[in-house]
């Protein structure tokens, strides 16, 4: 059964977040993993000359790819942390958008040679809504790129995420975890031709790796 949604307390916690995760030192930076300078960079995405980051957060790695000339354009559901980067990012070039992705993604028609998530809109919306719309704003060619934690073993599909631990406001939203396999079958089923989905490991052993994955049309 789908989870429910509740977009408007969804955007309370992502405004909540907003307030800690935004430094206002923060510099441009791409990386996958939840681990600085660890993994592989933005050459996952090929060489696009127009790029849709969904869950932008921060901005930090549209503004890298908006100052090596990539047409970089970001949405986020938060209008706290939109309102922040738009400010913070204004001389780079890239573009954001305050909307809820399916939402943005059924609207807009603008078409991308690449769309990707770190650890934000693909690890917190149902893939089996978000998948298609993704395929349908790709380019010829395009590719589709996300990273997250992997799943925790047999704990798998839609599940519930508090923010702050467990005492306080009741604020909370669903996060999507499968195994890679199913990851490549959701590709699939949405159109993607190609689909690659793999765990990286962590730098230290026994550490939490990350899930990356590459599909294109």
């Amino acid at each position: 059964m789908p989870a429910r949604h509740d977009i408007a307390a969804e955007r309370e916690l992502w405004d909540s977040y907003a307030q800690s995760a935004f430094r206002p030192d923060a510099a441009p930076s791409f990386c996958w993993t939840q681990y600085a300078g660890h993994g592989p960079g933005p050459e996952i995405l090929g060489a696009p000359a127009t790029a849709l980051e969904i869950g932008c957060g921060t901005g930090r790695s549209l503004a890298h790819l908006a100052e090596r000339g990539v047409k970089a354009t970001g949405v986020d559901l938060s209008p706290v942390m939109v309102g922040r980067i738009r400010e913070h990012w204004k001389g780079t070039g890239a573009r954001f958008a305050c909307a809820e992705v399916l939402d943005f993604l059924a609207e807009h028609k603008e078409k991308y040679d690449a769309v990707y998530s770190i650890f934000g809109a693909a690890w917190f919306t149902d893939p089996a809504r978000l998948f298609p719309l993704v395929a349908e704003c790709l380019n010829p060619g395009g590719v589709f790129a996300f990273s997250q934690p992997p799943a925790i073993p047999g704990a798998y599909g839609p599940q519930g995420m508090y923010k702050g631990g467990f005492a306080g406001p009741a604020m909370f939203t669903y996060r999507y975890s499968y195994t890679p396999r199913k990851w490549t079958s959701l590709l699939h089923r949405a159109g993607f031709t190609r689909a690659e989905v793999s765990h990286l490991a962590a730098p230290e052993e026994g550490h939490i790796g990350t899930l990356l994955a590459r599909a294109s049309r």
